[in-house]
């Protein structure tokens, strides 16, 4: 064999020159790569960790604040109806109610109305009217709480006074048991008025959601049912509901929640009393306009601690709420898995 000459050697060196630097040079890039990679995974995990310690620090601060009443009633503050501020005697009942009592007329007003917009915008409506529509429930959701609770003061609880309670004593007032809760002055504001309003302002929350999670449902499956001869109602009953139930009860949750921290437009509307009664027509009281109401007020430690065991003991129901609602969605997850 001859010896390469160096010519040959020339050409092979400047042939893996190339490729020498071309390696080094992917090499850059894919540690720059991780690099990014690297700082970008540590923002995000930043980012979510914020969230975990905010949630962290407003419940600390909220039970720090809260010691002294807890110290002073214990867990009688939840049971006990009292709230006066001049003997320093609080008593958390009355807000409890109030506020439990207020979003739940708000959610079995506000569900049936809201499945009927939905149902309607995605199933009926011709599509001239679907855009407008769905547009003027979105911008409802906009509203600031506090225009909600001055159209409904000033608007809203004169009309209610004077027409639709009356009509309500005359009629569900006359039946056994459940007539107490329709009985009672009818001035316009109170439980049931301050249900009411907030059924207005979680309707469009709760209907958004339930359009947005109809739409999602595969058109081939609903024309199916079509091509079989099922109606209307049995395409809803049996093909979209049970496809979108966990988009529903999440949306129902989510309202819910809205309904559990309103402060303005309840605080206009529930009468702002310190009084447990069996009437809806009746003033009552809630956690937020208690606190809306008294806050700046508080003029003791026990009173501004009070206040804040009361934002500590919402906090605590909207989680229940919450968590019950997630727990209720795993376990449809599951049973969907099962079929």
């Amino acid at each position: 064999m001859t010896a390469p000459s160096s010519s040959q050697n020339i050409s092979n060196a400047e042939n893996t020159q190339p490729a020498q630097l071309s390696a080094a040079r992917m090499a850059a890039v894919m540690r720059r790569q991780r690099w990014q990679d690297f700082f970008f995974h540590k923002l995000t995990l930043s980012f979510a960790a914020l969230v975990l310690v905010v949630l962290l620090g407003i419940i600390a601060s909220l039970f720090l604040r809260a010691i002294p009443a807890m110290q002073e009633f214990g867990f009688a503050f939840i049971a006990t109806i009292e709230w006066d501020p001049v003997n320093d005697k609080y008593g958390g009942l009355i807000a409890i109610v109030g506020t439990l009592a207020t979003s739940v007329i708000a959610l079995l007003i506000a569900f049936p109305v809201s499945f009927g917009i939905a149902l309607f915008l995605t199933e009926i409506c011709p599509a001239w009217l679907k855009r407008p529509l769905g547009t003027s429930i979105e911008l409802l959701a906009g509203v600031p709480s506090i225009i909600y609770g001055m159209w409904g003061l000033f608007v809203f609880a004169p009309l209610f006074s004077e027409y639709i309670q009356p009509a309500l004593a005359s009629t569900l007032g006359k039946l056994p048991v459940i007539g107490i809760l329709f009985s009672g002055p009818m001035i316009g504001l109170g439980i049931l008025s301050a249900g009411v309003i907030l059924a207005i302002m979680i309707i469009p929350f709760i209907s958004s959601v339930m359009r947005d999670v109809f739409e999602v449902v595969p058109p081939v499956l609903k024309e199916s049912a079509y091509g079989l001869g099922c109606t209307k109602w049995e395409v809803v009953r049996k093909i979209v509901l049970p496809y979108t139930k966990i988009g529903v009860v999440g949306g129902v949750m989510l309202g819910l929640g809205r309904a559990l921290g309103e402060t303005m437009a309840v605080t206009f509307l529930i009468g702002n009393a310190h009084k447990l009664s069996w009437s809806l027509f009746a003033a009552g009281n809630s956690i937020a306009s208690t606190l809306a109401n008294e806050f700046a007020e508080a003029e003791t430690i026990l009173h501004t601690s009070s206040l804040f065991l009361l934002g500590l003991i919402l906090f605590v129901i909207t989680f229940i709420v919450l968590s019950a609602a997630k727990l209720m969605l795993l376990g449809l997850s599951r049973k969907e898995g099962t079929k």
